[in-house]
């Protein structure tokens, strides 16, 4: 007989890493909250195309004497053996006379720079940051309303309602991750969850199919066997697509921490990996088990109300 993992004997241990994770990320987010980026709080993008190869340590090192060798910087354009010879600099609100210092320190470093070289000066304002939050807010909103009317009619409600607590489970783990580790959160970040809510959903869709499925043909087995029977059932498929999917994300990481992008993008590589992660975790550990409870109190109550 194929041996089957019991996956289902350890979803109390589980619950509880999940638990104290998600209990860091609150403590976290009380006490130190996010560190939202130049997207959602405001600021100054300079973008500047430099006149030959540079190294980010040069940028960083001319932006010290205004106190912004700390900021978010992006290399971007095609020409340079290393990626790109323009250079995007998200700052903190600088006023005019200081965005021309900032420029002046540029052209003095690199003295073929002109002014056409300067590409884009821009200040974005916090009010652009707070829509963008609220429509971030709104599409993961009707992303949870639509998936949950889809299994509620696919399956039933109480698969809806594990699956909605394994993706608020995944959205939450990468939440806490960015303020527990103060990583800078901008636009991508929220493109990176919502691909993340997809991601998730569609493997605990393809669990719960299973489980449905095998339902039908129980027979002696308690609903425990099924469940797990399910999860092991689809245990190749899982890790193959996620391995698959990782080994992409982790190429994207690396080269945009060592070889092209910037900050932004990073941070975009790393919320995905952390997602797939733990997308797969949840609908094995969270998911499943969560739907198991859900059936097992009802029946209970049934059994109360006879």
């Amino acid at each position: 007989m194929k041996y089957k993992i019991p996956f289902l004997k350890y979803k109390r241990a589980a619950f509880i890493i999940s638990g104290l994770i998600i209990a860091v990320g609150i403590v976290s987010l009380l006490s130190v909250g996010l560190n939202l980026g130049i997207d959602f709080t405001g600021g100054t993008i300079l973008h500047l195309r430099l006149a030959d190869d540079y190294s980010m340590e040069e940028v960083r090192e001319l932006l010290a004497p205004f106190d912004l060798d700390g900021v978010p910087l992006q290399r971007a354009g095609r020409d340079g053996a290393h990626g790109g010879n323009e250079v995007i600099v998200k700052a903190p609100h600088l006023d005019e006379s200081t965005r021309n210092e900032v420029i002046g320190a540029f052209k003095e470093h690199w003295p073929g720079i002109t002014s056409e070289d300067v590409l884009r000066v821009e200040n974005v304002g916090a009010v652009i940051g707070r829509e963008l939050a609220r429509e971030a807010f709104l599409a993961l909103l009707f992303a949870v309303a639509g998936i949950v009317v889809y299994i509620t009619v696919r399956f039933e409600f109480k698969f809806a309602l594990s699956a909605i607590a394994a993706l608020l489970h995944d959205a939450f783990i990468i939440v806490a991750v960015f303020s527990v580790f103060s990583i800078e959160i901008n636009s991508p970040f929220i493109a990176a969850v919502l691909t993340i809510v997809g991601y998730s959903i569609n493997d605990t869709i393809v669990i719960f199919d299973r489980i449905r499925e095998n339902l039908k043909f129980r027979r002696k087995r308690s609903l425990e066997e099924v469940v797990n029977d399910s999860i092991n059932e689809n245990l190749t498929r899982s890790i193959n697509t996620s391995l698959t999917t990782l080994a992409v994300l982790i190429s994207l990481f690396m080269a945009f921490n060592y070889f092209v992008g910037g900050m932004d993008l990073r941070v975009f590589a790393l919320a995905l990996l952390l997602g797939i992660i733990s997308g797969t975790y949840s609908s094995i550990f969270i998911a499943s088990p969560m739907w198991l409870l859900l059936h097992q109190k009802e029946r209970k109550g049934q059994k109360a109300h006879a």
